[in-house]
Parts: C-alpha cells; sequence; structure tokens
C-alpha cells in the first residue's frame, strides 16, 4: 500500500484530526486501516486511537481518553523515529505530555501534531 499522506483517506482524516474534527479523522483512518497489513496496520490503529481519545476528552470521558492515549502510546513504542512519514518520536513524546497534563488536570487547548 502507497502511505500518501497528501491524498485519499489518509489525507482526508489528516486534515480532519489538524481542524479537530477527531470522530471524523478516526473514520477516515479506518477505512484505510481495514485493507493494511502488518507493521502498517497497528501504526494506523495507534493514530486511529489517539483521534478516538481527543474525541471523547472533547465530550468529557477523560478516563476514556487516558486509557486510549496510553494504549496507542504502547503501540507506537516499536516504531521508528520516523514511519510511513510521520514523526513518530515527536509524536510519542506529545502523547506523554498529554497523558502528564490529563493527570494533572491542566490540559492544554494544543493537540499533538501529526507531522
Amino acid at each position: 500500500m502507497n502511505w500518501d499522506w497528501g491524498e485519499g483517506e489518509l489525507a482526508a482524516g489528516l486534515g480532519c484530526y489538524r481542524r479537530g474534527e477527531f470522530f471524523e479523522a478516526h473514520e477516515h483512518w479506518e477505512l484505510v486501516w481495514l485493507r493494511c497489513a502488518e507493521p502498517e496496520k497497528t501504526f494506523l490503529q495507534s493514530l486511529i486511537q489517539v483521534s478516538a481519545a481527543f474525541h471523547h476528552l472533547g465530550r468529557g470521558n477523560v478516563a476514556g481518553a487516558r486509557s486510549l492515549l496510553t494504549r496507542s502510546l504502547r503501540r507506537l513504542e516499536r516504531y521508528p523515529e520516523r514511519f510511513e512519514g510521520v514523526a513518530v518520536s515527536e509524536l510519542r513524546q506529545n502523547l506523554r505530555d498529554w497523558l502528564g497534563a490529563i493527570e494533572q488536570g491542566s490540559m492544554g487547548s494544543e493537540y499533538p501534531r501529526i507531522v
């Protein structure tokens, strides 16, 4: 599969994510996830979980968001610094920061960037 973040469902999902449309991002990425093989399948699953986590957070479900971010981070730990065009190390650090902020009850307004 060609991982092109500039077109198709990957691009549509990324655009939704960047606009804070987390449920919609999840839906676009899930269409790609259904056709993926490993290791891309688990990688995309982690991005879907990030998106779902922030959807939950926006609805006040802090526990659900924390759980999804934790699971996503665990999945991302096995990937290199960059994978399929994504800065994984930066994303992992952003997720750790968000988990810490959630624990302290001091969540920011800027979501982790997927670059």
